[in-house]
């Protein structure tokens, strides 16, 4: 059997593997809390976490194809999430005015990130981290410490509303999110460049493909639907909260490693990065129904990832 093939099979295995793990998740949640899992208000509540965490999660996913990563998502959700709030008071602004300056103000982080990575030569790991901090910082100033309330129901019903009373609005935004970057990620060219960059960059660019330029996009990209999830997550919560988006991009992180994306670049699916994000989110509300300690959840979300690169390193190392 060629190289190419033993390839192939290990990666659908590997695919499969996630797959079914996340089917015993559910079975066993299942079985332990039936009456409190199971319920209908449960489930779209799973799906409507899944849905944030989900769309941060598909950006970071064409940073680590590309090699890199992005560690200031969070920040960029409390930040987009403070000035969606502070101008989507009622009688002041039309609310197109909130949901562009989110996207505006996400994208420009993720700009300058990507300038850092892709012509300052630094590190991802060292630009997002100083970044992170310093867009916390931000949010916290511009919020001057305190959450933003005081919005109008146009601008709650972004996320609060339902399709046809039944689809929550974040599950739609989802859907469509991942549907139109899984179509750029697998049908065109920008989305092989990316794929090319993160499985060897020095080849990529001997071929002509102008590395800076897709680098500075993959974080522009990133930091723009971070922007979109602070939006959504300010919707949700009615207010804009500077400390909000803690701890997201370890979620984002790893759902992304969960569904198969190798952390050295060039590999990974899309649609496992789907089942990682309603894995997390999973894994997060059965914890929390069992009354299990938010301290616990972070050690176990921690295992996960360490496990996940672990698995990563091992298969590469068997091919």
């Amino acid at each position: 059997m060629s190289e190419k093939k033993q390839s192939v099979q290990l990666g659908s295995f590997k695919e499969l593997g996630i797959f079914f793990a996340f089917l015993i998740i559910l079975a066993v949640l299942m079985i332990l809390s039936p009456n409190a899992f199971a319920r209908p208000a449960n489930l779209i509540n799973i799906l409507k976490q899944a849905s944030i965490n989900g769309i941060l999660a598909t950006g970071m996913m064409y940073v680590i194809i590309s090699g890199g990563i992005d560690l200031s998502v969070g920040s960029i959700v409390a930040l987009s999430g403070v000035i969606a709030a502070s101008f989507a008071h009622p009688g002041e602004y039309p609310l197109i005015v909130p949901i562009v300056l989110a996207a505006v103000v996400g994208a420009l982080v993720g700009l300058a990130n990507g300038i850092g990575v892709a012509y300052g030569n630094i590190p991802p790991f060292i630009v997002t981290l100083g970044s992170m901090t310093i867009v916390r910082g931000i949010a916290l100033i511009a919020a001057n410490g305190q959450p933003v309330f005081n919005v109008t129901k146009q601008f709650e019903r972004i996320s609060g509303g339902f399709v046809f009373n039944t689809i929550p609005n974040l599950v739609v935004y989802f859907i469509v999110v991942t549907l139109v970057l899984a179509f750029v990620l697998t049908r065109t060219v920008f989305g092989r460049r990316v794929y090319a960059i993160g499985g060897n960059e020095t080849a990529a660019k001997v071929s002509g493909i102008n590395v800076e330029q897709i680098k500075l996009a993959v974080y522009t990209l990133c930091g723009f639907l971070a922007g979109i999830a602070g939006l959504l997550l300010a919707s949700r919560i009615i207010s804009g909260n500077p400390t909000s988006g803690q701890a997201y991009e370890l979620d984002a992180i790893a759902a992304v490693i969960i569904g198969g994306v190798s952390m050295s670049g060039g590999a990974g699916k899309w649609y496992g990065t789907v089942i990682g994000a309603l894995m997390i989110a999973v894994i997060s509300n059965g914890l929390d129904i069992l009354n299990v300690s938010s301290h616990f959840q972070l050690v176990i979300k921690g295992l996960i990832i360490v496990v996940a690169v672990l698995m990563d390193i091992k298969g590469k190392a068997g091919r």
